[in-house]
């Protein structure tokens, strides 16, 4: 809300602005099981309804509205038929439902966030029914409105880390530095991207796996100078390699490891015992 200018409005001058609602964190697991090789998809789903609910704000009017309760049933009861692959597919899906279903609703955003299972492999062979929590997050967002739809992918949670081919030096000091330069430390980080698609008609899980493969090759084929250097270099392989891909931002968070002082113990050190913390002086 807001008070506009006195100047042509209502008495106070206070008027609605944009409004929107909807229903987040919707917990979904679907299991396909139309062979003996059962499929697993486990995700959180938020849904947003964008659109003219004016009068169930200031009048209290819910005339038309979608209830809340109705956007989560609806997220499941699409999953028995709809959630049969990739989850931008089932995203499509749902914004087009939600655009027919709501009278005053003119825009959706559905977002997904995947949490990855791994089938479990013993003595070399993967079990049909059994599963573990893989690395990292899968994330996906469908936006649309009467003039069509647009799709975005990320991955969420990624820890990597490698123990060498890193470092940290040349960078500015002044009287309040205090950390040492090096040319050889570890490099940890927590990778978050996220990129749209020119379009729509994309293959979502090839891409999605070829740039989560492209950012863990790309973070091992250099010496970085820099996160900031390792980061740019990530986002440049990604766009060179997918053409698919509109435009790709990067999160990659420093996590510290700090060569623990063990001279004080008579023992060397010799770049094995690291204190990990995210504050480079703890």
């Amino acid at each position: 809300m807001a008070r506009a200018p006195e100047s042509g409005t209502d008495a106070g001058g206070i008027f609605l602005g944009q409004t929107s609602y909807g229903k987040s964190d919707v917990r979904l697991v679907k299991v396909r099981r139309d062979t003996d090789r059962h499929e697993l998809t486990d995700v959180r789903v938020d849904v947003a309804l964008e659109g003219d609910f004016e009068a169930a704000h200031v009048r209290g009017d819910n005339t038309g509205l979608l209830a809340t309760d109705t956007i989560r049933n609806t997220v499941y009861a699409l999953a028995k038929e709809h959630l049969t692959g990739e989850i931008e597919e089932f995203g499509k899906k749902l914004v087009e439902h939600f655009l027919e279903a709501g009278p005053a609703v003119e825009r959706v955003r559905v977002r997904f966030t995947e949490h990855l299972w791994d089938r479990i492999t013993v003595d070399g062979r993967e079990h049909e029914h059994s599963f573990v929590r893989a690395a990292g997050e899968r994330t996906a967002t469908v936006e649309g409105d009467g003039g069509g739809l647009r799709v975005g992918a990320g991955i969420d949670d990624l820890l990597v880390l490698k123990t060498t081919n890193s470092g940290w030096e040349g960078f500015l000091r002044e009287r309040y530095t205090t950390l040492p330069e090096t040319d050889d430390r570890i490099l940890s980080t927590v990778v978050t991207a996220d990129w749209t698609y020119h379009g729509t008609d994309v293959d979502f899980g090839g891409v999605w796996r070829g740039v989560r493969e492209q950012l863990l090759a790309t973070l091992t084929d250099h010496y970085s100078p820099s996160v900031q250097n390792t980061l740019y270099r990530m986002g440049r392989a990604v766009l060179e390699r997918f053409s698919e891909i509109e435009k790709i931002h990067l999160s990659l968070p420093n996590r510290h490891h700090i060569p623990y002082d063990l001279q004080r113990f008579g023992i060397e050190n010799e770049g094995e015992v690291f204190h990990a913390d995210p504050d480079p002086t703890a």
